[in-house]
């Protein structure tokens, strides 16, 4: 990527994703085990005390564009990050259900006022499609070092002992921490970047007159992509779920329907990002991505029916259709986030975008087991139908936006850029 290269910016960020998404790897890997054998909670207690700790980031995500709006992306970003370092370090202390929960609501408070500031950052610093290109680069960095974290923590998995274990929580905190490194000083680094940080200072006061939840295209927009990162849920949660208890398939497939995203989105996000370069190409990409995910659920569901070696098959196609969803979702919905906000006014309407996503992250685990895993097949047609609705709305949202800003129709499959 020649152009991250030449970037001082988007080579700081990449770092400091490198360092976040390589913890998060090493966390998703052991944090269930450590809760419930080293700090001695029931599944039931972690389930509960991470939901409430979801809704703190929920609150997070959406403080943090004021606080960015007021005190600049760049500083914020760089203060959340360490701050959440030492949040997570903080987990190999936990003793009780208390300091559990009061921690975890540190970590996401921390995590969402971050994802804010970088989002919001990515506004204000880049213009027009390079916004879309460049978060769909750092999405690439963060697949790719989410997954080799995983396979760091597989070490702790083998070893398999609670040492190990806070062990490894600790070095999530610390490589967390490390993140913070290339930030320091970017602004003195970077010209122009303070300028542009700071550039809503006396816009951010007025918040009663200035909120983006007045604007009610911009509210729609959140809404219904929201709606769509539903999906989500379908990797972390419904996918294991029904491969091991409802189809024929080996567990193991769960393994490879998971790289299969992995690769996917490493090697085609950039590219759907390039088709969703204006308001209306973007509402078409997420139209897409609603039907891809009505295809992956109906898949899904036709795997309970057949033997394992169908099902494997079966399984790996709903996963190439997921994928592909979730590359041309995210890409859409990139584009609407950034286009369809008060450029005056970035941190707030990101802030704003952020919470959707935090709302939807919250909120998906239980949407995707009370639907597709407790109704089998009826379920999964009624979430993909949802998705498939959604997208379409998103579409029909985007172009009304795209009309009323005299938008030109793309030609011939070429995109026109703002």
């Amino acid at each position: 990527m020649p152009e991250l290269l030449r970037d001082p910016v988007e080579r700081a960020l990449a770092s400091a994703v490198a360092a976040l998404s390589l913890s998060r790897g090493m966390f998703f890997a052991v944090s269930a085990l450590y809760f419930t054998r080293g700090v001695g909670l029931s599944a039931a207690t972690v389930g509960i005390g991470l939901t409430l700790a979801g809704a703190v980031g929920v609150l997070a995500s959406y403080v943090g564009g004021r606080l960015s709006d007021r005190y600049g992306a760049d500083r914020l970003q760089q203060w959340t990050l360490a701050a959440n370092g030492a949040a997570l370090l903080a987990y190999a202390l936990a003793g009780n259900v208390v300091s559990f929960i009061l921690i975890a609501a540190c970590v996401s408070a921390t995590r969402g006022l971050q994802s804010t500031a970088q989002v919001t950052l990515l506004a204000r610093w880049y213009v027009g499609p390079e916004r879309v290109t460049v978060r769909a680069r750092l999405r690439v960095v963060m697949n790719v070092f989410i997954g080799g974290g995983s396979l760091l923590a597989g070490l702790a998995l083998m070893v398999d002992t609670t040492a190990a274990y806070r062990l490894t929580v600790v070095l999530v905190g610390a490589v967390t921490m490390l993140g913070t490194l290339p930030l320091i000083g970017l602004r003195r680094r970077v010209d122009g970047l303070a300028a542009r940080m700071d550039a809503s200072n006396g816009a951010a006061r007025d918040v009663r007159e200035r909120s983006p939840l007045r604007d009610r295209t911009y509210v729609a927009s959140t809404v219904l992509n929201a709606i769509l990162a539903i999906q989500f849920g379908l990797t972390s949660v419904a996918i294991p779920l029904w491969v091991a208890d409802h189809t024929d398939a080996p567990t193991v497939v769960v393994s490879a329907l998971l790289l299969v995203n992995t690769a996917y989105v490493a090697l085609f996000q950039v590219r759907a990002s390039r088709g969703a370069q204006n308001l209306r190409t973007a509402g078409q990409s997420v139209r897409r991505a609603g039907l891809f995910l009505l295809v992956a659920c109906v898949l899904f569901a036709c795997a309970g029916y057949v033997g394992a070696a169908a099902a494997t098959a079966i399984l790996l196609l709903a996963a190439l259709a997921a994928s592909a969803a979730e590359t041309q979702g995210e890409a859409g919905g990139w584009t609407m986030a950034f286009d369809l906000a008060d450029p005056a006014r970035a941190g707030a309407y990101q802030g704003l975008s952020q919470t959707g996503y935090a709302v939807a992250q919250m909120l998906s685990p239980a949407v995707v087991t009370t639907s597709a895993i407790d109704h089998g097949t009826p379920g999964w047609i009624a979430l993909g139908s949802l998705f498939a609705a959604t997208g379409i709305a998103t579409a029909l949202v985007a172009n009304h936006a795209a009309t009323h800003r005299n938008q030109p129709e793309p030609i011939s499959g070429v995109q026109v850029s703002q």
